[in-house]
């Protein structure tokens, strides 16, 4: 009876310990889901949609304090005690000093027909040496910029390795970041509106966002410079790369004709805070479903590469028949025991192969976007988020007299979906053939009923651009309704679909258990 009892217990032991190991596994998992997932990326979303919001509040209140703080930075900076340098290396400077004068005599003033980069070794009031990189016509005019500036000149030299380090095409060159956008829009505009002018505003921004970023400070520097050459400031935001937005270039362009660029600065930072809004609500739709899946799948590869095995183990010391499900959930685990090389392997060959498909193949992107678009949910979040940015780019445009052909060249820019590209083409083709705007979005399956007679109605009501901006406002509550619904539904969804996954493979590798405690018994 007692040998009966131990056997019993034995089985049971041996039954409940994985189970046990399972349920904790699992527990401790969907805790650590259910963290990472809810609590930190609906932080995150917040934290980042309230870090723009204050960017541009925060503007508001410095107004004419930052331009006193930098001034009495620069009154410290004077004061400060001259940096000691070797007797040889200053006299190699006054050198290369007076051979400068003597070039810039001769060939120093003969101007190139485009901007090339300047390497400039200068000398500060405080008396420290530094090296600037500025783009420019010709020496003379960078030697008279950086006089101007305040410093005293020793060299200046241009070479095809400084063009290709530091010139428009470099890779550093990159688009200012949307906080800082913000910041700089905002902080010109309460420049301007408080009396300093425009060469000195930029030069105040300049040491502001230069601080940590060489690469902007150049920039920035650049545009002082063709200011002062008397450049309209459009173009020198142009001369920058893509450091600039096109649309804010056109925007700027248009407002200088009418000589309205403090109001349009404040729109533009409010376009640029709406459009960033929307872009993370885009990202938050797709990042959540993502990070849980790849929780999903995580809980799944560790139940079949650790807690399998066990009992395996299990069922060949008792010479179990293995059959069904059971087998099937075995081989999986020995499959992906041995082989997890080549599986990440090929997964990587086919993420690689897909990205570089997608970016270089036109067909084969504009393939994927309209399969996505055909989906359901997927595709009414991708042509709100699409309608949103497309009718509020074309109000402003509109808003700022921007002429109707560079307007669709811009919204051609902004998009990277190839099916409203190609709805910007063929409206660029109507509006050149004397047609209205609004024929190329009839009947179109990407272009919602509502937004056409929208833009219908604004075309013969001759408020377009008001309209525009309606459709914007409409499609921007429509996306975040349905990203905050999609949400709210996908949470339990894949919840619900992980534990069933998870009590599958339970009860297919639980169920020979029972048959072994049954034959004992």
């Amino acid at each position: 009876m007692s040998s009966s009892k131990n056997s019993n217990n034995l089985v049971m032991n041996i039954i409940t310990f994985p189970f046990m190991l399972i349920y904790t596994v699992f527990k401790s998992f969907l805790s650590g889901f259910k963290f990472l997932t809810v609590d930190l990326v609906s932080s995150g979303v917040s934290n980042a949609r309230i870090s723009a919001e204050t960017a541009v509040k925060n503007a508001q209140y410095k107004k004419e304090d930052e331009f006193e703080r930098n001034r009495k930075a620069d009154k410290r900076q004077i004061k400060e005690s001259k940096v000691r340098y070797s007797a040889k290396y200053i006299d190699k400077l006054e050198q290369e000093q007076k051979k400068l004068i003597e070039d810039l005599k001769v060939s120093g003033s003969v101007r190139n027909p485009e901007a090339v980069m300047y390497q400039a070794t200068v000398r500060d009031k405080s008396g420290r040496f530094s090296t600037e990189v500025i783009a420019g016509l010709s020496k003379s005019d960078v030697n008279a910029f950086l006089v101007n500036e305040g410093y005293e000149v020793f060299q200046i030299k241009t070479s095809r390795f400084i063009n290709m380090m530091y010139g428009r095409s470099n890779i550093t060159n990159r688009q200012m970041k949307v906080k800082d956008l913000l910041f700089w829009l905002t902080q010109l505009s309460t420049y301007l509106k408080a009396g300093i002018t425009l060469t000195n505003s930029v030069k105040i921004l300049g040491e502001q966002l230069g601080r940590k970023n060489k690469n902007r400070k150049r920039a920035f520097q650049s545009i002082v410079y063709q200011l002062t050459l008397g450049e309209d400031f459009s173009v020198a935001l142009e001369k920058q790369g893509k450091m600039f937005p096109g649309l804010l270039i056109n925007m700027i362009k248009a407002a200088e004709a009418s000589g309205t660029l403090e109001e349009t600065l404040d729109d533009m930072a409010d376009y640029y805070t709406e459009i960033d809004k929307t872009r993370k609500q885009m990202i938050s739709a797709i990042m959540y479903p993502a990070i849980i899946s790849i929780f999903a799948i995580g809980v799944v590869i560790f139940i079949l590469v650790y807690v399998i095995p066990q009992f395996t183990d299990i069922y060949k010391q008792s010479d179990l028949k293995i059959s069904g499900l059971t087998a099937f959930i075995i081989g999986a685990s020995n499959f992906l025991k041995n082989n997890w090389f080549y599986i990440i392997l090929v997964i990587a060959i086919i993420v690689i192969v897909f990205a570089f498909l997608y970016k270089k193949v036109k067909a084969f992107r504009i393939y994927v976007q309209k399969a996505l678009m055909h989906m359901p949910v997927v595709k009414n979040l991708i042509i709100y988020n699409e309608m949103t940015i497309f009718t509020k780019t074309f109000a402003s445009l509109l808003k700022n007299n921007v002429f109707i052909t560079d307007s669709m060249d811009i919204l051609v820019k902004i998009t990277n979906n190839e099916i409203y590209k190609d709805i910007m083409f063929q409206t660029i083709d109507n509006i050149s053939k004397g047609e209205s705007i609004s024929e190329s979005f009839k009947n179109h399956w990407a272009i919602p009923d509502v937004a056409y007679h929208m833009i219908v109605t604004g075309e013969s009501t001759g408020e377009l651009a008001h309209m525009m901006q309606k459709v914007s406002e409409y499609y921007q509550e429509q996306h975040r309704n349905l990203v905050t619904n999609l949400k709210n539904f996908i949470e339990p969804v894949l919840i619900c679909t992980l534990a069933f996954v998870v009590g599958a493979i339970i009860l297919a590798v639980m169920g020979p258990m029972f048959g072994l405690y049954d034959s004992i018994k």
